[in-house]
């Protein structure tokens, strides 16, 4: 498996930086958080894209993806939600990333049947958009499809070969499913794992790898037990925890923690 981190952990820093900690730290990859207060954004111009691309090729660290942030099971109006979908897929393609993430983002007032008949339409639309650039769309399980269980409803509606599953672990876990039940529901649609630590399930400060409650042992092991040779992405989510310790002071001792477990798995 390979590694990576993204930037939530760094947030607002400049290119240049990021791509210098994950060689100076040994990581394989970044994945970008696509949003407009960070550098890497749908609305860069061309020669803004070719740069970003350049840079990477560069400093030999791979684009795992982009995090963008639709919400494809989102109460309203089909248009936007496939327009900002396309305009993520659009600068993948321009950047050379293979991965779009999605959230679900589905609405209280809506019934859980409701919320994966949108999400699936919405994929399913854009799918063969990312088909025609050669990127995947991901669905992460977060919100309102935390669990591999609640993501395979939708993505078993889409049946889109462009149209995968991500693992946050913290969320499969906090909806009460154990690592090896959410690698078996995803399986057949596994783009990659987002890794991550948390005091608790009331506390989801991040804590460096190894320092919390989630099963990332296991996590591994049941990976490592059916070979799968993806990406663990650490996301650490100091842009939402300011009192959080700085990333870069913690990535040498977490990329030596994700070494050991698959070390150990092997």
């Amino acid at each position: 498996m390979k590694l990576a981190f993204s930037t939530l952990g760094v947030p607002g820093l400049p290119l240049t930086d990021v791509l210098g900690l994950a060689t100076a730290h040994g990581y394989h990859g970044v994945e970008l958080r696509a949003h407009p207060e960070e550098p890497v954004h749908p609305g860069l111009t061309p020669d803004e894209r070719a740069a970003v691309a350049a840079g990477f090729k560069t400093a030999g660290v791979e684009l795992l993806g982009l995090a963008g942030y639709a919400r494809v099971a989102a109460p309203g109006d089909d248009d936007a939600v496939i327009a900002e979908i396309r305009g993520l897929l659009d600068l993948a393609r321009d950047l050379g990333a293979p991965y779009v993430r999605v959230f679900p983002g589905g609405g209280t007032e809506q019934s859980s049947q409701e919320a994966d008949a949108t999400a699936a339409r919405r994929l399913g639309t854009a799918a063969e958009y990312a088909a025609d650039l050669g990127v995947r769309l991901l669905l992460e399980t977060h919100d309102s499809h935390r669990t591999g269980a609640d993501a395979m409803r939708v993505l078993g509606l889409v049946g889109h070969r462009r149209v995968g599953a991500l693992w946050d672990v913290m969320h499969t876990w906090l909806g009460g499913e154990q690592p090896a039940e959410s690698y078996l529901a995803l399986a057949p649609h596994l783009g990659y794992v987002q890794v991550k630590d948390i005091a608790s399930a009331d506390d989801t400060t991040p804590l460096p790898l190894s320092a919390g409650v989630l099963p990332l042992t296991e996590v591994v092991d049941v990976l490592s037990r059916h070979g799968w040779d993806g990406w663990l992405c650490w996301e650490y989510e100091k842009r939402w925890y300011e009192s959080a310790a700085p990333l870069p002071e913690l990535l040498d001792a977490g990329r030596e923690h994700l070494a050991r477990l698959l070390s150990d798995a092997a």
